[in-house]
């Protein structure tokens, strides 16, 4: 395996930390997937009763621990529940597109890694048939085998690099882009009946 990597030559290098970084953000976003998850699912089952209660002080401490994008959210409406509705619609508004960046930390750096890896080995096989055509060139008809074999593993080992890091790097990618996308939109229903409750709270307790 050792010896099929050296084949490729110096474009194996970049092809490899491409990989080794792509493989980095694709662990590092399954485990804040999955975290993000289990805290929200938690948080949302023990804030609705806090709320019910008008417990906000409670709330308040379970969103600070939770720490995810939901709770900061959750965490903004409360500490908004006393504006007009129309308000604290636009506050939870913004701290919603506030928090998007946290679930697309890193996504774009995977998609520039697909595209640079394919690009890296497109590159290997074009300086690879280079070589090759040189050596032909050189040594008459069919130059020194040696050498010529050397050149078609360089171009045929660094597509087949790159494609092996650019593959999974936009499988991932994309896995990741629809799993913001649900994030998003869960959000904003999860939002929705918040500032309902909060509105129901308030108007129970004026009545």
């Amino acid at each position: 395996m050792l010896q099929t990597l050296k084949s490729g030559g110096i474009i194996m290098i970049p092809i490899i930390l491409c990989g080794v970084i792509a493989t980095y953000i694709i662990i590092n976003r399954l485990i804040y997937f999955a975290s993000t998850k289990k805290r929200d699912k938690s948080l949302l089952q023990n804030v609705l009763a806090f709320m019910k209660n008008n417990d906000f002080d409670s709330c308040v401490r379970l969103c600070r621990e939770a720490e995810t994008p939901v709770a900061n959210i959750i965490l903004k409406a409360i500490q908004g529940r006393d504006l007009q509705e129309k308000d604290l619609r636009e506050v939870v508004e913004t701290q919603m597109d506030l928090e998007v960046p946290s679930y697309e930390h890193l996504l774009t750096t995977l998609g520039t890694i697909a595209n640079i890896a394919t690009l890296l080995g497109l590159l290997g096989t074009v300086t690879g048939n280079i070589k090759a055509f040189g050596v032909l060139g050189a040594g008459g008809t069919m130059g020194d085998p040696a050498l010529l074999a050397g050149a078609i593993a360089e171009a045929l080992v660094t597509t087949a690099a790159g494609l092996v890091v650019s593959i999974p790097a936009i499988i991932f990618h994309n896995f990741y882009a629809s799993k913001v996308n649900k994030k998003m939109i869960k959000m904003e229903g999860i939002a929705a009946d918040l500032i309902l409750l909060i509105e129901k709270l308030k108007s129970e307790a004026n009545s």
